[in-house]
C-alpha cells in the first residue's frame, strides 16, 4: 500500500464494496419489506446526510458567498464529483441553476436500477434537495425535478429555483416533466484545484464518500425497523454483497482465494486497513481490529449495526473458500473493536 497506484486501486475496491452494500440495503428493504418502507428509509438517510454534510460542505468548498440556487447546485456538482459520481451543472441565472445526473446512475449501479421504484428516488430528493432552502435560511428556494432515471427517462435532472414568495413544505419539491435541462458546458462548471486534489486524495475521498452512506444508513435502519428486523436486513445484505464482491476485493487487495484460514485472515487485515482501521495480527488466523472507524463518534450507534460488518465478512469468506468459519468477539478488544478468528472446519 505504499505505492500510490496500488493504494488507489485498493481504495476504489473498498469504495465499490461499500457502494454496493448501500444500494443492496435499499433493494433489501424494497424486496423484503415494501417500496413504501424503502422510500421512508431513503428519505431518512438523505435527510440525515443533508443535516450532517450540507452546510459544512458549502464552507469547505468555498460556496457560501454564492446566490442560494447557484450554491446549492454547485455543491451537488462538486461534492458528487469528488465522490466519483458523474453530475452536470448548468447555470441559467443567480436564481436558477440546473443539475443533471446522466446515466449510468451511481447510486443504482448496474442492474439494480431495475428494482428501484420511482417513489424511492423521489424520497431521495425530498430528503436532501427539497431541504436546501431550509438549511440556507431561504424559504423561497425550492427544487424542480424534470426527469427521473428510474422512470425510464434519460437521467435524473432538475433545477434549483429561488421564487418570489416563501414556499410551503409541499412546494419545496415539485415535478415538471415537460421541461428539459440545457446542455452541459464544462467551461461554465466550477473546478477543484488539481494541486490540492491529486489522484490519491480523490481516491480516498471516493472511498470515504461510499463509506459515509453506509455509516449513515446503519443507525437509520436500526432506528426505523428495530434491532431484530433491521439487524437481519443489515446482516443478510452484507452476506449477499460480500459473496458477490469477495473475489474482486481479494484480487484488488492481493489476497487471492486458496490460502486457507491464514490467507483469509491476511485478506481481512488488508481490508480493514484499506478501510482506514487500525489492525494487528495476533496470530496467522486471528486479527485484532482496534476500532470500527466507520461508526466512530456516531451518537446513536447500536450493537446491531455490527451485523452489517459480520455479514460482509461472512460473505467475503464464502467467496474466498469453503470449509472455514469466522467469528468476532469483543473480549480482549479495544473499545469499539473486535477480535476476528478464522478457523478451518476440516479435521
Amino acid at each position: 500500500m505504499s505505492d500510490g497506484r496500488t493504494g488507489v486501486a485498493e481504495w476504489r475496491a473498498v469504495a465499490d464494496l461499500h457502494h454496493a452494500y448501500f444500494t443492496g440495503l435499499i433493494m433489501s428493504v424494497v424486496t423484503r419489506r415494501s417500496a413504501g418502507d424503502a422510500a421512508e428509509f431513503v428519505f431518512r438517510v438523505f435527510r440525515r446526510q443533508h443535516h450532517e454534510r450540507f452546510l459544512p460542505g458549502l464552507a469547505k468548498l468555498g460556496l457560501t458567498g454564492l446566490p442560494p440556487a447557484v450554491a446549492a447546485a454547485q455543491y451537488h456538482y462538486l461534492s458528487n464529483w469528488i465522490g466519483g459520481v458523474h453530475v452536470e451543472y448548468m447555470p441559467e441565472s443567480d436564481r436558477k441553476a440546473w443539475i443533471r445526473y446522466p446515466p449510468p446512475r451511481w447510486i443504482w449501479s448496474g442492474t439494480a436500477i431495475c428494482a428501484i421504484p420511482g417513489e424511492v428516488s423521489r424520497a431521495m430528493l425530498r430528503g436532501w434537495h427539497a431541504h436546501n432552502g431550509v438549511s440556507l435560511g431561504n424559504p423561497r428556494l425550492g427544487f424542480v425535478c424534470t426527469k427521473q432515471t428510474v422512470d425510464g427517462q434519460d437521467g435524473l435532472e432538475g433545477y434549483y429555483c429561488e421564487y418570489d414568495h416563501d414556499l410551503a413544505p409541499e412546494e419545496r419539491l415539485v415535478f415538471a416533466r415537460h421541461l428539459e435541462a440545457p446542455d452541459f458546458d464544462p467551461a461554465k462548471a466550477p473546478v477543484l484545484p488539481v494541486d490540492t486534489w491529486p489522484a490519491e486524495r480523490l481516491a480516498r475521498a471516493h472511498r470515504d464518500y461510499a463509506m459515509d452512506y453506509v455509516r449513515t444508513a446503519l443507525p437509520v435502519m436500526i432506528g426505523l425497523f428495530g434491532p431484530e428486523e433491521g439487524g437481519h436486513l443489515l446482516h443478510i445484505t452484507g452476506r449477499l454483497i460480500g459473496m458477490q464482491y469477495g473475489a474482486g476485493i481479494g484480487a484488488a487487495l492481493g489476497a487471492a482465494a486458496g490460502g486457507g484460514a491464514a490467507g483469509f485472515a491476511d485478506l481481512l487485515s488488508r481490508f480493514f486497513r484499506t478501510a482506514g482501521d487500525e489492525v494487528m495480527a495476533r496470530s496467522d488466523t486471528v486479527v485484532a481490529q482496534a476500532q470500527w472507524r466507520l461508526m466512530r463518534d456516531v451518537v446513536d450507534d447500536h450493537p446491531a449495526c455490527r451485523l452489517a460488518l459480520s455479514g460482509l465478512v461472512e460473505g467475503m469468506l464464502a467467496a474466498y473458500g469453503r470449509h472455514m468459519s469466522v467469528t468476532a468477539s469483543a473480549d480482549g478488544a479495544a473499545a469499539g473493536g473486535a477480535i476476528w478468528e478464522v478457523r478451518s472446519r476440516r479435521h
